[in-house]
């Protein structure tokens, strides 16, 4: 069975991962809605550096204990107790405040998704999508129905791919593909 749901599974996870990313950490544990929407505010692009991209790397440690504590299904405004915490924690690599590290989070949740996880090059979230798509098409153990919504998903989702802005993260981001992959959320 296992078996059976991984391609589901990692297929759905790299047509989401740019829009769970952005929602992530944080914007999980206060939603009340867990399902994106058109709404969400885009993505605020920003030129990466490679001191960004240790300090999110390092942040993560201290920045998922204090995640994992916060209540499921909490309002819509932010604790403001847990934000200090979570300004606390990512201060220490280097951030201004939380929303800094979110910016610098997103930046990078964007270029992972156009990267091809067999080939880890930058292909381009468009690229990558349809691969996953077809490998889901070909899927003949996936129940139709769960299929058919899987599909439908991924289809919203490569209508709505942002393109990058800054081309130059690419490189710097490829640079820490395997170690960014062991943090995302598919892998926990």
């Amino acid at each position: 069975m296992r078996a059976a749901i991984r391609p589901f599974v990692t297929a759905f996870s790299i047509a989401c991962l740019p829009i769970l990313m952005a929602a992530a950490p944080v914007g999980a544990a206060f939603a009340q809605n867990a399902q994106p929407d058109a709404a969400q505010a885009p993505v605020k692009q920003i030129a990466l550096t490679e001191k960004q991209i240790e300090g999110a790397l390092a942040a993560k440690a201290d920045i998922d204990p204090i995640v994992s504590k916060l209540p499921e299904g909490a309002n819509d405004k932010p604790d403001p107790k847990a934000l200090a915490q979570l300004d606390g924690a990512v201060k220490k690599h280097g951030f201004a405040n939380y929303a800094e590290y979110e910016d610098v989070d997103d930046n990078i949740n964007l270029v992972m998704g156009g990267i091809d996880p067999q080939t880890k090059k930058y292909v381009g979230d468009e690229i990558v999508l349809k691969k996953e798509i077809a490998e889901m098409q070909a899927d003949k153990k996936m129940a139709p129905k769960d299929k058919k919504e899987a599909l439908d998903q991924m289809n919203d989702a490569l209508k709505s791919i942002t393109p990058l802005q800054f081309p130059a993260n690419i490189p710097l981001v490829v640079k820490y593909y395997d170690k960014l992959s062991e943090e995302s959320p598919q892998n926990q």
